[in-house]
Order: C-alpha cells, then sequence, then structure tokens
C-alpha cells in the first residue's frame, strides 16, 4: 500500500490516448535493473495514492496489457512520447481493433 508522502511524487501529466514509456525497476535475485514498457495508455483507475493506468503494447505480434500503480516506488519515470486525441476516458475498444484500425489520432 503506498501512503500518502509516496504518492506526493511528482507525476508526468498524461491521459488514455497517450503512448508513454513506463521505466519499471525489476528485482531479479540480488541485483536490480531497469525495464522499459512503452505502449498506448488505455485506462487509468482509481485516485488518490490507489490509482493505476493501463498500457498496451505490440511485442512480437502479440498484444500485452499491464497495469501500473501511478505512484508505485518501483516505477523510476514515466516519459509520454505522444499525445493522443480520443473522446473517451477508456479505451477498451481498441482491444478489437487490428491493424490501423487500432491507431489512435495524434494530438496537435
Amino acid at each position: 500500500m503506498v501512503t500518502t508522502e509516496q504518492a506526493s511524487r511528482n507525476i508526468v501529466d498524461f491521459r488514455p490516448g497517450d503512448t508513454v514509456r513506463v521505466h519499471y525497476r525489476v528485482i531479479e535475485g540480488n541485483r536490480e535493473r531497469i525495464q522499459v514498457f512503452e505502449g498506448l495508455c488505455i485506462a487509468r483507475q482509481g485516485g488518490g495514492p490507489s490509482e493505476t493506468f493501463t498500457v498496451r503494447k505490440n511485442s512480437f505480434g502479440v498484444f500485452v496489457e499491464r497495469i501500473f500503480p501511478l505512484h508505485s516506488p518501483k516505477i523510476a519515470r514515466i516519459e509520454v512520447v505522444s499525445r493522443g486525441d480520443v473522446r473517451k476516458a477508456k479505451l477498451y475498444y481498441i482491444r478489437e481493433k487490428v491493424g490501423k484500425k487500432a491507431r489512435v489520432k495524434r494530438a496537435r
């Protein structure tokens, strides 16, 4: 559980439809490394210290979705690669789209 003191880190402003790059700390045995997960943010849920966001990416032809706690201490940083122009807060309809139909318009 994340407390409000930990949640006060400065979080970059991103919304569903944006392509984000999440730098996530992974602990393997006794060493720690940063793993990058880049994809389309399709949802943000909750609020406050327990807020989460879902990122969807294509990995060798297989789509992978991962849910990250926004205020997790394991997230090193979040970068916004590009802004998307969408009208919905939850982009779950993207799951059924294939190819060019799964694209999101770029914001100006």
